[in-house]
């Protein structure tokens, strides 16, 4: 049986969802419901098998092991720790992750 892991999403990546919703849904509040959905699902997919995801091209300039699930034009950036994984940023996929 594969291991499972804890998902836990910081107040960062929530703002940045929040933010991703509501600027969809400026033009479609359908749309951006099911953009959401559509990215949460992937999120917690996290639950199992994290290391499948690359690691983040930034990692060579922060000294960290960060990965990313790119999902549209969106990058879901994270870490794993133990049994967890943590969900510290969603940002644009044309940005690079801030120190």
């Amino acid at each position: 049986m594969a291991k499972k892991y804890k998902v836990n999403i910081s107040q960062n990546a929530q703002n940045d969802l929040e933010h991703i919703f509501f600027y969809i849904a400026g033009d479609s509040i359908n749309n951006a419901k099911k953009f959401i959905v559509e990215l949460e699902k992937k999120i917690y997919s996290l639950d199992s098998l994290p290391e499948r995801f690359a690691y983040i091209p930034e990692n060579i300039y922060f000294g960290t092991s960060y990965r990313h699930i790119i999902h549209k034009k969106y990058r879901v950036i994270y870490r794993i720790s133990g049994d967890s994984v943590y969900i510290l940023r969603v940002i644009h996929g044309s940005k690079l992750l801030d120190p």
